[in-house]
């Protein structure tokens, strides 16, 4: 019997009693092995992964909601698979290399991951930096036994690539020299935008860039629901629209650090703050469409307007030129379930800060 909350409330219920707590429990297991990494740049990335991107493993896990009675496992999966993509992430973005057959290698660790056939792999060998004590690889094995030990995996498995694959050109073509990032990620959208006709490169970029489509999937499978209809369903549902909507607001908070650290912001490419919001409304608009036709339609709604309280709740927000206008914008167009997630994120943040829980 499937329990998925359908209520704003009782979803917030689940995620403060169940889901958060075990978020913490896991990630302090991999803190806990970062911090005995030999090399000093993979550990310090490692632990700077885990304590400034730990919110990521907190609204993935959400979707742990859907694997009924074995939610522990796909909370499981979803911290070592986005604390994977956070440590990459971070090893892209802050190390000296920009060769981009590194971050090929690199990332073939996320694909590896869900591929439980799949052997681990030397995957710091293009690179300076390489003992990092069997961390990554145990990240990886981690969601490999999960999948593993997954019912109807087989349904699940081409949109699973599909989706890592994007996001493994993203992070690939984003991270290499500055003078090659525009034209790689122009090319590679103009192989693929008879996909997504209605998306810019910049938009295509973002869509590509979430985790989410992977956790919903995954998590359905180990429900045991997951047929090969509804993993198509939930692929159309989540891609490009509520994978694009995710990742675009997360660069919205963060214009003002990038432009700090001198990193690349989807939201940069947009002629104007106007037509910036215009486009947020498509996205949400849209992905309120695709959602509803999936089972448990009242939950990914919810997580849908999760994502723009979440967001839009950070204290990031009020950094922005125009931000707390946009931002109430764009939570008036998303209703008042966005709105309560908004007030809940604040509030959770301020006790989290005081109480230093996270």
């Amino acid at each position: 019997m499937s329990h998925v909350p359908t209520t704003s409330v009782t979803l917030m219920t689940a995620v403060y009693r169940k889901i958060f707590p075990a978020v913490k429990t896991e990630l302090q297991k991999w803190e806990s092995r970062a911090k005995q990494i030999p090399n000093n740049e993979l550990r310090t990335q490692a632990l700077a992964s885990i304590a400034s991107k730990r919110f990521h493993c907190q609204g993935g896990a959400v979707f742990a909601l859907l694997a009924g009675e074995r939610w522990k496992e796909a909370v499981r999966f979803i911290v070592a698979y986005q604390t994977i993509s956070d440590y990459l992430d971070n090893l892209c973005d802050r190390s000296t290399s920009l060769d981009p057959n590194d971050f090929r290698l690199l990332h073939q660790s996320m694909e590896d991951a869900l591929s439980p056939g799949n052997s681990v792999k030397d995957y710091y060998q293009l690179r300076e930096d390489q003992e990092d004590g069997n961390y990554l690889i145990d990240l990886v094995e981690t969601c490999q036994d999960v999948i593993r030990n997954t019912e109807n995996k087989e349904h699940m498995r081409i949109h699973l690539i599909n989706l890592e694959d994007m996001y493994a050109n993203l992070q690939i073509h984003k991270h290499v020299i500055l003078e090659e990032r525009i034209p790689r990620l122009t090319k590679w959208y103009e192989r693929n935008k008879v996909k997504v006709p209605t998306l810019t490169w910049y938009e295509f970029a973002a869509a590509a860039g979430s985790t989410l489509g992977i956790f919903c999937l995954l998590s359905y499978a180990l429900s045991g629901r997951l047929d090969k209809k509804l993993a198509e369903a939930i692929y159309d549902s989540y891609f490009p629209y509520m994978q694009g909507l995710h990742i675009l607001l997360d660069y919205f908070i963060d214009q003002q650090e990038d432009k700090e650290e001198g990193d690349l912001n989807f939201c940069d490419y947009y002629p104007s703050k106007e037509k910036m919001k215009e486009r947020f409304t498509f996205f949400i608009n849209q992905t309120d469409n695709r959602v509803r036709k999936l089972p448990d339609a009242k939950f990914h709604k919810m997580v849908h307007h999760g994502l723009v309280g979440l967001y839009l709740g950070d204290m990031k927000v009020k950094t922005l030129d125009s931000g707390h206008e946009i931002a109430k914008d764009l939570l008036k167009i998303s209703g008042n379930r966005a709105r309560f997630f908004n007030m809940n994120t604040k509030i959770y943040y301020k006790l989290s800060k005081n109480k230093n829980a996270v």
